[in-house]
């Protein structure tokens, strides 16, 4: 028996009409443009939302610390310097000591007088109080052309013994500035010494 061989393998023919062949042109084209086509731009990143600066933090004076007892307080920054003079001779605590001392103890020789002057000015006179080991006494202090707030004391006034012999340090106190606490050196000593003698 003959097989017949290309009857097997043939297959129909399937005729495509023109229109259907341009649409499926149209198709293919737009799927490939479609594939090149850029994706949408994604939006633009949002400017952070500004933020005011903090203010600066408000400058508070701090209030001076407080001791129970003025023996407790730290020791004001310094040293005591002796000067002689064709008068008496001056002490002055500063540091450095080129520096605008903040407490001086001046003899007058001649009125026979020891000036107790704080650095400080004020248009009027403040009260002043010297604090030692064995007493505290109030003074009255009156500015000066210098930029000083100053005290008269007799050369015999028993206060200044008392501040020269006050045990490691004495306190000078004008309202309105720091609290000196002052140590009770030989300075202090020889300057009443020199009025007195």
């Amino acid at each position: 028996m003959k097989i017949n061989r290309t009857a097997r393998h043939h297959r129909p023919r399937v005729a495509i009409s023109a229109p259907a062949n341009s649409a499926l042109a149209v198709l293919a084209t737009t799927l490939a443009l479609a594939g090149c086509v850029a994706a949408p731009p994604s939006p633009a990143p949002q400017p952070a939302p500004r933020v005011a600066p903090a203010p600066p933090p408000a400058q508070t004076t701090a209030p001076p610390p407080s001791f129970r007892d003025w023996r407790d307080a730290p020791q004001t920054v310094g040293s005591w310097f002796y000067h002689a003079t064709p008068n008496g001779g001056v002490a002055q605590f500063s540091n450095p000591p080129s520096a605008t001392a903040l407490l001086s103890l001046r003899c007058d020789r001649a009125a026979r007088t020891v000036t107790i002057a704080r650095a400080g000015a004020a248009p009027g006179p403040l009260p002043m109080s010297v604090t030692t080991s064995t007493q505290t006494r109030p003074l009255s202090a009156s500015p000066s052309r210098a930029q000083t707030l100053e005290a008269v004391l007799p050369a015999g006034d028993r206060l200044l013994d008392a501040m020269a012999f006050s045990r490691g340090r004495f306190a000078v106190e004008v309202n309105g500035l720091p609290t000196l606490y002052l140590p009770a050196w030989s300075e202090v000593g020889r300057v009443i010494e020199d009025c007195r003698g």
